[in-house]
C-alpha cells in the first residue's frame, strides 16, 4: 500500500492542534465563572446600588430641609449632597441589566435617572406651569441631571438668584421634590429586586452566550467605558458623527461645573469592575482573573493595565481649575489627548477581550471600534 507523503504531516498537525485546543479548554474549565459572578453581585453590584440608595435618601432629606427653609446654607448643603450622590451613581452606571435593565416601557436605570444633557425647553415649560409625567419618554427632563439644573440654575446664575427662583416659584419647589422622589423609587426598586434569589439566579446563569450573566455584565461594562469617550468627551467637543463644531453645552454636569470630577469617578468605577475590586478596595475574582486563565490572557492583562495607567495619567493633565465646557473652547489640547488615549484603550476592553473570552459584543457604539 502506498502512503501519501502528506499524510504524516497532516496527522502531526492535527495532533498538535488537538493538544492546543485541549490545553485551552483545560485552562477555561479551570476557571469558575460562578465565583466571579458571585463576587460581582455581592461585592460590587449590590453594594453600588445600596450606596446609591443611601445617598439618594440623603439627597431627599436635604431637599426637604431646603424647601422648608430656603436659605443659602441649606442650598449649599443640597448642592454638596447632589454632588456626592452623582459621584456615587458612577459606581452603579455599568449595571444596566436584570432589575436595572429595561422593564416594559422603562429604559435602563442609567437612562431613567442620568440622561444628559437636560432639555431646557421642556424644563422651562414644566416650571412655567406645563403638564408633566415622570414615567413618560421625556427622560431629559427628570432625573439627577434635572435636579442639578434646578438647584444650580443656568450658567452664570449665582446661588442668590437660585434662591429667588425657588422662593418665587412653587412649581420649582414641587418639581424638585418629585424628581428626587422618582429617582428614589427607581433606585429602591432595583435594590429590592436584587434579592438573594436573584443573586443566585445571576450566579447560576454562568455561560458566555448572549443571554448569560457574564455577557450582560461584560457588555454593559464595555458600553459604560465607551460612554466616557463617546458622550462625555467627544459629543461636547463636536467629534461625533454629524457634528460640525464643538457643543460645550452638552457636557455632563454642566451647571455644577463638576464634569471632570464625575469623569474621574467613572474611570475609577471602570477600573474596579475590570479588577473585580470592591469599593472598599479589596480585589476579588473579576475579568482580570478570568483573562489570566485563558491562552494569551496574561499578556492582554499586562497591556490593558499599562494603557489604563496612561489613560489616568493623561486625564490628570486636564486642568481642574476651569470647567470642561470652557476648556473645550479655550484649551482643548488636554481633552484631545485624553480622548486619544481612551480610543487606544478601547481595543483592549472591547475587541481583544471579547475575542479571548469568546463573549460577543451585543451593542453598537456607532464609532466603528
Amino acid at each position: 500500500m502506498r502512503i501519501n507523503k502528506f499524510i504524516f504531516p497532516i496527522i502531526a498537525l492535527t495532533l498538535v492542534l488537538y493538544a492546543c485546543d485541549k490545553e485551552e479548554k483545560k485552562e477555561e474549565e479551570g476557571f469558575d465563572r460562578s465565583l466571579m459572578l458571585r463576587n460581582y453581585a455581592e461585592n460590587l453590584v449590590v453594594p453600588a446600588f445600596k450606596d446609591l440608595q443611601l445617598s439618594v435618601n440623603n439627597l431627599q432629606q436635604n431637599a426637604n430641609s431646603f424647601i422648608n427653609d430656603i436659605s443659602l446654607d441649606k442650598l449649599q448643603l443640597l448642592q454638596d449632597q447632589w454632588f456626592e450622590t452623582y459621584k456615587t451613581f458612577q459606581f452603579a452606571n455599568a449595571y444596566n441589566f436584570g432589575p436595572a435593565g429595561e422593564q416594559g416601557l422603562s429604559r435602563s436605570i442609567t437612562e431613567e435617572i442620568a440622561t444628559f444633557p437636560v432639555s431646557i425647553i421642556k424644563l422651562d415649560n414644566i416650571l412655567n406651569g406645563g403638564s408633566y409625567n415622570l414615567n413618560d419618554f421625556n427622560r431629559d427632563a427628570r432625573g439627577l441631571l434635572t435636579v442639578e439644573y434646578l438647584i444650580y440654575g443656568q450658567l452664570n446664575e449665582d446661588n442668590n438668584a437660585v434662591l429667588q427662583l425657588f422662593s418665587e416659584n412653587p412649581v420649582r419647589r414641587n418639581y424638585l421634590v418629585e424628581c428626587i422622589a422618582n429617582v428614589k423609587t427607581r433606585v429602591d426598586n432595583v435594590v429590592n429586586a436584587w434579592t438573594p434569589s436573584f443573586i443566585n439566579q445571576f450566579v447560576s446563569n454562568n455561560g458566555t452566550d448572549a443571554g448569560s450573566s457574564t455577557s450582560q455584565l461584560y457588555n454593559e461594562f464595555v458600553k459604560s467605558f465607551e460612554t466616557i469617550k463617546n458622550f462625555k468627551i467627544e459629543l461636547p467637543m463636536g467629534l461625533r458623527p454629524g457634528q460640525v463644531q464643538p457643543e460645550p453645552q452638552l457636557v455632563e454636569a454642566l451647571y455644577s461645573s463638576k464634569t471632570l470630577d464625575i469623569i474621574k469617578e467613572h474611570i475609577k468605577s471602570i477600573e474596579a469592575i475590570y479588577l473585580g475590586r470592591s469599593k472598599s478596595g479589596v480585589n476579588g475574582i473579576g475579568f482580570k482573573t478570568y483573562l489570566e486563565s485563558v491562552t494569551n490572557g496574561k499578556q492582554l492583562v499586562t497591556s490593558t493595565l499599562e494603557q489604563l495607567e496612561v489613560v489616568k495619567a493623561t486625564m490628570n493633565t486636564i486642568p481642574a481649575d476651569s470647567p470642561i465646557s470652557v476648556q473645550i473652547v479655550n484649551n482643548p489640547a488636554p481633552l484631545e489627548a485624553f480622548r486619544t488615549e481612551l480610543q487606544r484603550h478601547t481595543r483592549f476592553f472591547k475587541s481583544d477581550m471579547s475575542s479571548l473570552l469568546g463573549i460577543a459584543i451585543t451593542f453598537s457604539s456607532g464609532d466603528g471600534d
